[in-house]
């Protein structure tokens, strides 16, 4: 190779000519048409392989007024849970040739407002928003004054307003006390979480709502961080009262294995004295002693939606806004004393 050309980037009219092609060919090859041969498009990959070409998906994006990217603003990646829903998200968009740009909120709407802001100026195409707690709804405001496409997912500042993809939580903890009730449980509390968002509060409300159906006092109600720790201490706490529980659903099933843990700690078996029911069914859910009957709100098929949904906004930036639940699963195993099997609502 000279010099010259070692200087400069090389071009696709470079690669076309190496392969033996015409630009529009090797152009072609480039966006996976179907309408080059095999044998051809071989040799174009070899000749982009062996010149180092690199594609300018910059200039490429500019042509079309998309930068080919979108943000993920997220209250807290470290948890396996948004793995998951980062997992979904990446799936969708990797296949429309998309990369997302991460950033975390660490559950502050002041520090949510920064990051918005450095993601518009990327010129992301969209955003995929878990709203951190207590963030107020006239951020839905501040979107559309960005002309930033918006997709809220697992947590929604509007009941009526803007796009959200999420979880039916309410669905979930109805089925769980319904569940509970079946197998004669009365004095069922709920741990974790508080109400300064709406996946907190929709917990709440099945839960209630439940409770009230059956005639069951809806008392036993612990706000508390969402860690093994502290579904240790609440349990504690529950089992210290005149008229303890015998039975917990847990926000997640973080806490819901501290309760488990503490439970086997005092020499009591979680599922036959006090039953436990997690939320989200993370891995180590299925292989916990006694394994953990838990809500499962399957986060990957939440982002694959919440994906697919901002693509069509991004396509339709005026379009009908659109609300998607998916329905949860109660998964019975051990942690509850009933039979392994598995709940899910009926389609309608």
């Amino acid at each position: 190779m000279s010099n010259d050309r070692q200087k400069r980037r090389v071009s696709l009219i470079d690669v076309a000519q190496a392969a033996g092609v015409s630009r529009a060919t090797a152009s072609l090859v480039l966006r996976e048409s179907p309408l080059v041969a095999a044998e051809t498009r071989k040799r174009v990959r070899k000749a982009m392989t062996k010149l180092g070409y690199i594609y300018n998906r910059g200039a490429a994006n500019m042509r079309r007024n998309r930068s080919g990217s979108i943000g993920l603003l997220l209250c807290n990646i470290g948890s396996p849970f948004y793995a998951e829903l980062m997992a979904g998200i990446d799936q969708v968009m990797d296949a429309q040739d998309i990369v997302s740009l991460l950033a975390n909120s660490v559950e502050s709407p002041e520090r949510q407002f920064r990051q918005l802001h450095r993601l518009r100026e990327y010129n992301v195409d969209g955003i995929v928003l878990c709203p951190a707690a207590g963030t107020s709804a006239d951020l839905l405001d501040e979107l559309n004054r960005l002309s930033l496409p918006c997709v809220q997912t697992l947590r929604y500042l509007s009941p009526k307003k803007g796009d959200y993809v999420g979880a039916d939580y309410e669905f979930g903890v109805e089925q769980a006390v319904e569940h509970l009730v079946r197998n004669g449980r009365r004095r069922i509390a709920f741990i974790g979480g508080n109400q300064l968002h709406s996946a907190a509060r929709e917990r709440l409300s099945g839960f209630r709502r439940a409770l009230h159906r059956h005639g069951l006092s809806h008392d036993l109600i612990l706000p508390t961080n969402l860690t093994s720790a502290d579904g240790a201490e609440a349990l504690d706490a529950l089992l210290s009262r005149d008229n303890p529980a015998d039975a917990a659903i847990c926000y997640n099933d973080m806490v819901a294995l501290g309760v488990t843990s503490r439970l086997l700690s005092k020499g009591l078996h979680p599922g036959a004295e006090f039953a436990v029911i997690g939320t989200d069914d993370l891995p180590n859910a299925a292989t916990a002693w006694p394994a953990l009957t838990t809500i499962a709100t399957n986060p990957r098929a939440v982002g694959e939606a919440a994906a697919r949904l901002l693509l069509r906004r991004i396509e339709q930036p005026d379009g009908t806004e659109e609300r998607i639940l998916l329905p949860p699963k109660l998964i019975i195993r051990d942690s509850c004393g009933g039979r392994t099997n598995t709940l899910e609502r009926q389609a309608s």
